[in-house]
């Protein structure tokens, strides 16, 4: 007898930037002077939330300053947004699907997001590199589990 139970489906239903800013207190003129590549400082944080019926916004934000040995040279921060429709998700699979599979779908266009930016910003693109959201899932869990 064939299982009845409707696949669980996850649909993307409208990305966006929410916030971004971009900061370089001196210009690209430092660059020029560099004699090795700069200290790049990532930092990455999800804030997800239900917005309604089977609705989900995803918030990927992600900050960078980039220093050379004497000085910052710029300072990007982007909140990319995405509103996600999951239907037939079994409660136990949301919050996984919402911090793994969601962001792991908007991260190629918030890097490029990025990259314009910075590009614009008279700097090289920056290219981030693929992000263990998964890792990033289970550190949050064991973070809130040790604090409760």
């Amino acid at each position: 007898m064939a299982d009845s139970t409707p696949a669980p489906q996850l649909t993307i239903r409208g990305q966006y930037i929410k916030d971004l800013s971009f900061e370089a207190p001196k210009g690209p003129f430092p660059m020029n002077e560099l004699k090795e590549a700069p200290k790049m400082d990532v930092n990455v944080d999800l804030e997800g939330k239900k917005v309604g019926e089977d609705l989900y916004e995803l918030i990927l934000k992600i900050s960078v300053e980039a220093a050379g040995p004497e000085e910052k040279l710029f300072v990007t921060e982007l909140a990319y947004g995405g509103i996600f429709q999951m239907q037939n998700v079994p409660e136990d699979r949301i919050q996984p699907m919402l911090f793994i599979d969601c962001p792991f779908i908007v991260f190629p266009f918030a890097r490029r997001v990025l990259a314009d930016v910075t590009r614009d910003g008279g700097f090289p693109p920056l290219m981030l590199e693929p992000i263990d959201f998964h890792g990033l899932f289970v550190k949050r869990q064991q973070q809130e589990q040790a604090a409760s």
